[in-house]
């Protein structure tokens, strides 16, 4: 097997664990959002197992890359993966949403390492990304900032604001992932605002498009790469994605978005997972 099947192979187990987690942490805390944060499982893989220069043991590395969780309800997802990397122990997972508990519904600053932004309020993170890129520059740093969005949470105009000023200022090592999975809070995004083409509003931004699907390990690599390249203007992946991923009786299925995981539920999931990859 050549090393890059290796590479996809190990990725996809690390996301397929990490679906394990979401569902364990979710069901014990008897609140979350797995729906959102079941489909984010495969970039967060790619990302913090295969691109993002970091190191554990030194958080705060001022050179480290910085990964931007803007749809903040993903919080599960975002805690499964910095465990797999070692940011703390992995039973600590048990403690999500628990009073005093360093793993909160939304992601704190100074509360846990590995986490770049207090988010929960939706549309801050690419704001707060480009923030990060003209810091870098002021302080000659050659880091890469990721931005990991929602498609639901584009309708909040400061998205928009950013994308505006991320072009200004030509933040090139700067790339947004949008999570497009198609269904947010209360119903399928183009029923709640309709955004039409989602790439062609990226480009009117002046936005390097790419599009790729957001469960294909090789697909994701390949697009993080192409926007590696790319210079002067920021660039923008719309990862399509299924909400619930991974789960049958949650894939697609809006109410997923944060309903409660009660013990029938876990069972289901649970052995559905535990029966290997899909």
């Amino acid at each position: 097997m050549s090393d890059m099947n290796n590479l996809i192979k190990e990725l996809e187990e690390k996301a397929h664990d990490m679906r394990k987690k979401i569902i364990t942490s979710c069901y014990y805390a008897g609140s979350g959002h797995p729906g959102s944060s079941l489909s984010t499982c495969e970039i967060l893989s790619v990302l913090y197992h295969h691109v993002l220069n970091i190191d554990p043991k030194n958080p705060s590395d001022p050179d480290r890359d910085r990964f931007v969780l803007s749809k903040g309800h993903a919080a599960p997802a975002l805690y499964s993966v910095l465990a797999q990397k070692g940011y703390f122990d992995e039973e600590e997972l048990l403690t999500l949403r628990k009073t005093s508990s360093r793993l909160q519904g939304h992601p704190v600053m100074n509360k846990l390492p590995g986490i770049e932004i207090t988010s929960g309020s939706l549309g801050m993170g690419i704001s707060f990304g480009v923030g990060t890129i003209l810091a870098a520059r002021l302080q000659n740093k050659n880091y890469r900032t990721y931005v990991l969005t929602g498609d639901g949470e584009l309708d909040e105009g400061q998205n928009w604001e950013g994308m505006l000023a991320a072009v200004k200022f030509k933040v090139d090592k700067m790339t947004v992932i949008v999570d497009y999975n198609k269904l947010q809070l209360d119903g399928r995004s183009d029923d709640i605002l309709p955004i039409g083409n989602l790439g062609d509003k990226f480009r009117a931004f002046d936005f390097n498009v790419i599009q790729c699907d957001g469960h294909d390990i090789l697909a994701l690599i390949e697009a993080i790469e192409q926007a590696k390249q790319y210079k002067d203007n920021p660039s923008v992946i719309i990862a399509d994605t299924i909400k619930g991923k991974g789960v049958s009786f949650m894939e697609n299925r809006v109410e997923w978005h944060g309903k409660t995981i009660n013990d029938e539920d876990f069972e289901r999931a649970m052995a559905e997972l535990n029966g290997g990859l899909n």
